[in-house]
């Protein structure tokens, strides 16, 4: 029968060791407290932190989602709409739809015509339609 130890010897019988170190929480008077931080106040902090900056990138990329949108929309209007002329590039374009409901581009400016004005263009280097 083995002897046993003292209570304040911190002995695993099952290993035969002395295991005190490997122990979560303290096994003698003179060590120091164990306390577990609080990290729900940190946690909230920064969650709320990066939910906002999350957010931010979020509506940053939706606003330039949206803005391409509109731009191949209106890419795809002027080039649907009826033209008889080579474009130049920089030169601005006016876009009208006529008693037919059709879409044509014209240099006429909408002050001079009375043709239902849908906006104005130019077209820019890389071939795409800018709305003015």
């Amino acid at each position: 029968m083995k002897k046993k130890k003292p209570d304040h010897i911190v002995y695993n019988e099952e290993s035969e060791s002395y295991d005190a170190a490997l122990k979560p929480y303290a096994t003698d008077l003179g060590a120091p407290v164990i306390t577990t931080n609080d990290t729900v106040a940190w946690k909230n902090t920064n969650i709320h932190k990066v939910n906002k900056q999350i957010k931010a990138r979020y509506d940053e990329l939706k606003a330039a989602y949206d803005a391409l949108l509109e731009e191949y929309e209106y890419n795809n209007l002027v080039y649907s709409a009826k033209f008889t002329f080579e474009p130049i590039v920089g030169e601005m374009y006016h876009l009208y739809r006529n008693k037919d409901q059709n879409t044509f581009l014209s240099i006429i400016s909408p002050d001079e015509c009375t043709f239902d004005h849908l906006g104005s263009f130019r077209l820019n280097a890389d071939k795409i339609w800018e709305k003015m």
